[in-house]
């Protein structure tokens, strides 16, 4: 299984209004247990690139998708916590 594609990204771009690119014409493949880093600049795209890969981010361009059973997780750097809830 070492050299099986558990992710595939064909042609993915991502455009915020008014025409600013942050992904344009992405081609990647992940095989399974490559240990894999995310690097840039703020406003490069990074954010936008695993949300993607996430599925929380459905409004892109091009093709994303895990392999079949395969499940991608994504905690957001600051998350949107319950007020209503406690640590105690």
């Amino acid at each position: 299984m070492s050299q099986d594609i558990i992710y595939t990204m064909k042609g993915v771009s991502k455009v915020y209004p008014p025409n600013k690119y942050v992904l344009k014409d992405i081609y990647l493949s992940y095989f399974y247990g490559a240990k894999i880093g995310v690097l840039g600049l703020n406003g490069a795209g990074k954010s936008s690139l695993l949300k993607i890969m996430a599925g929380s981010d459905q409004d892109f361009l091009g093709e994303a998708f895990p392999a079949r059973d395969f499940k991608v997780g994504f905690l957001e750097q600051n998350p949107k916590l319950d007020e209503n809830k406690t640590v105690k």
